[in-house]
């Protein structure tokens, strides 16, 4: 053999070998595309029916939202109705419990006039302790001091 067909044999190895490579490379390449057109495919099978339910739950969100909205401002027209009466009410007796408050007080200070100075109330004792932030203080340290 000559140098020429050791180096062609040589070729031809290295060519085969490529080539299975290459078959193997293919055959893989062609395995995951068929997986991949079958997670596709069951993909699309699952999604249809996800888009259909999140359709009637957007639907069904929608249909709540205008309940509410109708609640909402039923409410609001309770609320201004209340407002309302509740001025009226206000302006209507207001005035009336206004002057009859004030002419109760005036006969009490009458009365408490006619009776005389020992009618008037007595202040009342200052008491021996002071309660200051729910504690309480005895009366030496309110600013006497003992006397030794």
């Amino acid at each position: 053999m000559s140098g020429g067909e050791v180096a062609g044999i040589l070729v031809a190895v290295f060519w085969a070998i490529l080539v299975s490579f290459l078959a193997v490379a293919l055959a893989r390449l062609a395995q995951t595309l068929r997986a991949t057109t079958k997670l596709v495919a069951d993909v699309t099978e699952q999604a249809v029916p996800l888009l259909a339910d999140a359709s009637n739950a957007v639907r069904s969100a929608q249909t709540q939202i205008d309940r509410v909205d109708a609640i909402a401002s039923d409410v609001q027209e309770v609320t201004s109705n209340a407002s309302a009466l509740s001025t009226t009410v206000a302006s209507t007796f207001g005035g009336p419990l206004v002057k009859v408050a004030a002419f109760g007080y005036g006969v009490r200070r009458a009365i408490s006039r006619k009776a005389g100075p020992e009618a008037k109330e007595m202040p009342a004792k200052p008491s021996r302790r002071t309660v200051i932030v729910g504690r309480t203080v005895p009366s030496a340290r309110r600013g006497k001091r003992k006397k030794d």
